[in-house]
């Protein structure tokens, strides 16, 4: 399969301008994909184009990572019912160093190498162009009516907040940025969300009237769930790819944890594997649904590409101690293995109260484990709060230093996932 085929099979591409696969065919090419630099780190929705990115150099093709940051100071209004709050100059640059430091880990930078990732801001073009430069050398080759007619104009337009000037521009300002990268660095193709085509679009046509030249574009589906629910967001919020923000542990769950319509998808756009592999492994998975090989294969393939093999390791072994062996005793974990549980929050608690004797009630309120006593309560009441492996069925239960681990920790789980391990101090 040459590069385009593969992505169709994958369930990668949504639309895809004429000639684009005949061009990949012919030469190297240039093509780029923008990140918007809204935070320090990305989060998974940004893994699709990031992956797009090294499946083209892959091909032999050079990729081209975008950071707008003089995008990321205007707001894009695609697929947004209402305006994007702007950055400060100081938020900007803090976010523009995280989003590079992390694209520079999943693409290959090497100089020696002829189709070696780039990455640019277009701050370094923008800067330089003044208002009444750009609304006249830029502005006069799209129409007002060409602008208009894109969907996500006329989405705002026919909203109830309507659209600032700032955002009408936006299409007009990203389409800069590929005529700009077309003429500076021969990039022919650009590749994005498919809320993005209109944006794009606009690039490819202002290459066409402005330089005389052919640009190529494709999108990608957005990622959605088979319950409706939105993709890369938890109870807890979004999942990040910075460990700091989401664990590995929190970031191996969340792939474990896929339904089995949204594991045999994602396997696909996600991971590697190829065709013959994913093939036999969903065949596998279907003779034994339970045993869930899939997401397990899943969540292995995304923790090693995006936090290495040796945190999937350490994701692996704190789900196991903390899911795989229940029937084992409590006891079996070293204080080691309770202060190294990933993904767990650590809080600590009065000694004292604990030596006393608290009722189960008041020492989850008073931990924030819960957020009222009446919160604890009705889950305890439904089965959904354990101590050290141990499910609390009794609303009177004394927490004592009875049910203390190394005499200073008790192990608490909260339905089905959530764990907290409190020290007493």
């Amino acid at each position: 399969m040459n590069l385009i085929e593969e992505l169709q099979w994958r369930g990668m591409i949504q639309d895809i301008m004429p000639g684009t696969s005949e061009q990949l065919l012919k030469e190297t090419t240039s093509g780029y994909i923008g990140f918007d630099p809204t935070a320090e780190s990305l989060h998974i929705g940004s893994l699709v184009p990031i992956l797009l990115l090294v499946h083209l150099q892959k091909a032999g093709h050079k990729p081209i990572a975008l950071v707008g940051g003089a995008t990321g100071m205007v707001g894009d209004p695609s697929g947004k019912s209402e305006e994007r709050n702007l950055l400060d100059e100081e938020t900007l640059n803090r976010n523009l160093a995280g989003v590079k430091k992390q694209l520079e880990k999943y693409l290959d930078f090497d100089p020696s190498k002829q189709n070696a990732a780039e990455i640019a801001n277009n701050y370094d073009w923008f800067k330089e162009i003044s208002f009444l430069h750009f609304i006249r050398d830029v502005g006069k080759h799209i129409t007002v009516n060409y602008m208009m007619s894109k969907d996500s104009v006329k989405k705002r337009l026919d909203g109830e907040t309507g659209m600032s000037f700032t955002e009408f521009t936006y299409q007009l300002v990203q389409g800069y940025d590929f005529y700009w990268l077309y003429q500076n660095k021969n990039c022919k193709l650009q590749m994005g969300g498919s809320d993005q085509w209109g944006n794009i679009t606009t690039g490819t046509e202002l290459i066409r009237r402005k330089a005389g030249g052919e640009a190529f574009a494709f999108t990608c589906p957005l990622i959605t769930k088979a319950d409706g629910g939105k993709f890369g967001k938890t109870e807890k919020g979004n999942i990040w790819l910075d460990k700091e923000k989401t664990s590995p542990y929190q970031f191996y769950q969340f792939w474990l944890n896929a339904s089995d319509a949204d594991a045999e998808k994602w396997i696909k756009i996600f991971t590697f594997l190829t065709k013959d592999e994913i093939d036999s492994l969903i065949s596998k998975h279907h003779e034994n649904l339970a045993a869930r090989e899939l997401q397990k294969m899943l969540a292995k393939e995304i923790t090693t590409f995006v936090h290495g093999e040796e945190e999937y390791k350490n994701a692996l072994l704190t789900t196991e101690k903390l899911f795989a062996n229940q029937s084992a005793s409590i006891e079996s974990l070293s204080e080691e293995d309770l202060k190294n549980l990933d993904g767990v929050v650590q809080s600590e608690f009065s000694l004292e109260k604990i030596n006393t004797g608290i009722d189960v009630v008041s020492f989850l309120a008073e931990t924030n484990i819960f957020p009222s006593k009446g919160e604890a309560r009705k889950m305890i009441q439904n089965g959904g709060v354990s101590i050290n492996r141990k499910k609390v069925d009794n609303l009177q239960l004394p927490v004592d230093n009875s049910l203390l681990l190394h005499q200073k920790y008790l192990l608490v789980q909260k339905g089905k996932k959530n764990y907290y391990l409190v020290k007493g101090v």
